[in-house]
């Protein structure tokens, strides 16, 4: 075989691994108990659906925040969530410059790099 295409080869098995370890770590590919072929089917598409999603959504970010990674992906998507569960309970919807000052302020809690999220997840 040819060195090139050996090296392709290669190249294209470490980013499957590296696929099937982000989905098995950040995206519950191992949680799934499941036992019939459609449900391990599912839980698998679902799983590396995900890690594509992510890493979509990571590069939109990388260019201003090089550090940003899919922890801080899942932080900022679970802070918006709590937010806009919050807000729902508020019986006066707070002012949209204010709004989005509290979205930034708590999606950034849970991050593992300071710097402040500028895009949102509804």
């Amino acid at each position: 075989m040819a060195y090139a295409s050996l090296m392709d080869y290669y190249g294209l098995q470490f980013q499957m691994e590296l696929h099937f370890r982000d989905a098995k770590q950040h995206w519950g590919l191992e949680d799934f108990m499941n036992v019939t072929p459609a449900g391990v089917t599912n839980a698998a598409n679902l799983s590396l659906f995900m890690v594509n999603v992510a890493y979509r959504l990571r590069a939109d970010v990388h260019p201003r925040d090089p550090d940003y990674s899919v922890l801080d992906l899942k932080a900022d998507c679970r802070g918006y969530k709590y937010v806009e569960e919050t807000i729902k309970m508020l019986p006066e919807k707070p002012k949209p410059i204010l709004l989005a000052k509290i979205l930034n302020q708590v999606a950034g809690l849970g991050r593992i790099h300071a710097s402040q999220p500028s895009f949102g997840f509804s």
